[in-house]
């Protein structure tokens, strides 16, 4: 998890009690970021992800401070997150726009970003200076018009059928959005 904080303006905690701190003094001193804990179906906590930077005169909200946990990371629960936080900004709380910034460094974020359905959209050079350098940011974001795309992808790859007795993925994310794009143009081509 060590790796995840390098990217953060903020140093990694050293212990449970720091880190518990560093959540209760965000909690208790500003409203952004909303972050979230990722918990198992054992209810042990195994990661964290928030809403930032929201706009709702504009129309739109940042997900970030992304920390998954080693038992977390590459897990169907992680998507499951990730889909639960982008349905929550477009269908309740009625946002247009959900972007994802990660540091140019951050290929990993980048890939997810990618890989969840979200659109590059740039990179804004020399946006940030943390931890003694500077940061160039790439932009990236899913608006209300892909959603329904996006969020059909999320269902066929999140439902059981899509997972072998192993619990692997008989079809990756990116195929199944571009099922839904083929399925949803059937149903409009169909009389």
């Amino acid at each position: 998890m060590n790796d995840h904080w390098t990217y953060l303006p903020y140093h990694r905690p050293s212990s449970r009690a720091e880190f518990d701190a560093w959540l209760q003094e965000r909690r208790a001193t500003r409203p952004d970021p909303f972050i979230y804990a990722i918990v198992d179906s054992h209810g042990e906590a195994q990661g964290i992800i928030a809403y930032l930077n929201g706009s709702p005169k504009n129309g739109s909200i940042e997900t970030g401070h992304v920390l998954f946990g080693p038992n977390l990371q590459h897990t169907k629960l992680a998507t499951e997150a990730q889909c639960a936080l982008a349905k929550h900004a477009f269908e309740d709380l009625g946002y247009k726009r959900l972007e994802w910034k990660c540091d140019s460094l951050n290929v990993h974020s980048k890939r997810a970003a990618e890989r969840l359905g979200y659109s590059y959209e740039g990179l804004f050079r020399s946006h940030w200076i943390y931890k003694g350098r500077g940061r160039d940011t790439i932009w990236l974001a899913m608006v209300d018009y892909d959603w329904p795309v996006i969020k059909r992808g999320f269902e066929t790859w999140l439902a059981p059928e899509n997972f072998d007795k192993h619990s692997r993925q008989v079809r990756n994310l990116e195929a199944c959005r571009k099922q839904a794009v083929t399925d949803m143009k059937a149903n409009e081509n169909a009389p």
